[in-house]
């Protein structure tokens, strides 16, 4: 009985140590009751080496111990990174209402104003200067092209047509033939994307060919798609002369951000004069 209580003791201390304090210190409660075993088992004479059996049950202890801090480390990582993701998600959010709502002020808000003035004083001069009116009609409607070019520019950066209606591999290719560099796409994604991660990985292509045209020098670029059981990898390289850093700027960061809400990553590999090559990983919805 004495000994199931000093067993249960034991258990409960090992339990404390793993939450509050190194490993080390639920190792060094283990071999403080081995050695104290060990020493009656000397003290009494030798014979059977019934310590072994102690030994045995401490050492299995010790690694459900250390099992369990472990999982609980991983947890409690897993959560971390969920709360700066979560809390990075919604600074982006609210940043993109605010570009959303100032592009909409600035572009379509202002020419639905003007061709609201302008049809106005067409309407008023239809009478008396139909001329006059017939130009002015003109402008308007040069203005309501503007205005849903304006409106088509808004809805791309949020969602791009082009995404929804043929898939990240032909977006990722009809992006790729705007390019002033030559870009070679290959492999398939999979349709076992959510539409958050499939968003979040053409974005993430879109801003990696960018860079590739603006900082890179090179002179050929591939984009190449492999699915794993678990994850969509898509493969960025170029052949430029490298040096890039995905601390040094926004554009990435914000790549790798974006990734990280969707349980994503960006992985870039840039060594001075190249090549570089940034890897996107997306989870599969299965």
């Amino acid at each position: 009985m004495t000994r199931t209580v000093a067993w249960t003791r034991l258990a409960a201390d090992l339990r404390v140590a793993a939450g509050r304090r190194p490993l080390r210190t639920a190792g060094t409660a283990c071999v403080v009751v081995a050695a104290a075993d060990l020493a009656v088992w000397v003290l009494t004479g030798g014979g059977y080496f019934w310590p072994a059996w102690t030994m045995l049950g401490l050492a299995l202890l010790f690694g459900a111990v250390a099992w369990v801090h472990r999982r609980e480390a991983a947890l409690a990582g897993r959560v971390s990174a969920l709360t700066r993701s979560r809390r990075g998600a919604v600074d982006r959010q609210a940043a993109e209402l605010k570009r959303v709502e100032r592009d909409l002020h600035d572009g379509a808000q202002a020419r639905l104003v003007s061709l609201s003035l302008t049809l106005g004083l067409a309407g008023s001069l239809v009478r008396l200067d139909p001329d006059g009116a017939a130009k002015l009609m003109e402008e308007a409607r040069t203005t309501a092209v503007a205005a849903l070019d304006d409106l088509r520019a808004v809805m791309h950066s949020i969602h791009p047509a082009v995404l929804a209606d043929r898939g990240l591999r032909d977006a990722t290719r009809a992006l790729a033939l705007n390019l002033a560099v030559p870009v070679t796409v290959t492999g398939d994604a999979p349709g076992e994307l959510s539409a958050a991660a499939e968003t979040a990985a053409y974005f993430a292509v879109s801003e990696c060919l960018a860079n590739v045209v603006k900082h890179s020098d090179a002179t050929a670029a591939t984009v190449t798609f492999a699915a794993t059981p678990a994850a969509l990898r898509i493969t960025v390289e170029d052949d430029g002369r490298g040096g890039a850093d995905l601390a040094a700027g926004t554009g990435l960061r914000g790549i790798a951000d974006r990734l990280d809400a969707v349980d994503g990553t960006l992985r870039l590999h840039s060594p001075p004069g190249g090549p570089t090559t940034a890897t996107i990983t997306v989870p599969l919805d299965r």
